[in-house]
């Protein structure tokens, strides 16, 4: 199950990366999927999810045995898998223009996550249940989270300036 771990922070990453280069940029042209984002709110924003991320895969890979930690992770793992559907795919579909975070999504956030997920249900560590209520509640709270960390970032910016 480590490396499955491992795998989830490796693919969170790359993913969060790849967004970071390049979800700003686009966002100035596709407002139906994205209020426009600077660098720096992105970016920060980015930067507070990956290491949340990180500290569920860490949390549950060291204390396997709260309940908890396990709902976080999976609730992780299952928003990142609907993350690459809604709002990437659908996006790119959509728009008929790439939408940054759609190959990582596709290529790592889909097959790891559910690698990892298979792996739990096969060893009786999760049931479909606990699937869709973590993914639920850590979809809501993330979706939540976003917007305030964009005004976080946009005010602890050294390049904005507001009145």
């Amino acid at each position: 199950m480590e490396y499955l771990v491992i795998f989830f922070c490796f693919a969170i990453t790359l993913h969060n990366l790849e967004e970071a280069l390049w979800l700003p940029k686009w966002s100035q042209e596709a407002s139906k999927f994205q209020k426009s984002v600077s660098p720096d709110e992105f970016h920060f924003a980015v930067i507070v999810i990956t290491a949340l991320a990180y500290l569920s895969a860490f949390c549950y890979l060291y204390i396997p045995q709260s309940d908890l930690a396990k709902w976080v992770f999976v609730g992780f793992l299952g928003s990142m898998i609907l993350n690459a559907v809604f709002p990437h795919l659908i996006a790119t579909i959509l728009l008929k223009k790439y939408a940054p975070g759609l190959v990582t999504g596709l290529l790592l956030n889909i097959p790891i996550n559910s690698l990892t997920l298979l792996h739990m249900f096969e060893n009786d560590l999760l049931e479909w249940k606990e699937l869709l209520f973590a993914t639920i509640v850590v979809g809501i709270i993330l979706l939540v989270l976003i917007p305030l960390l964009f005004k976080t970032g946009k005010k602890i910016s050294p390049f904005s300036y507001t009145p």
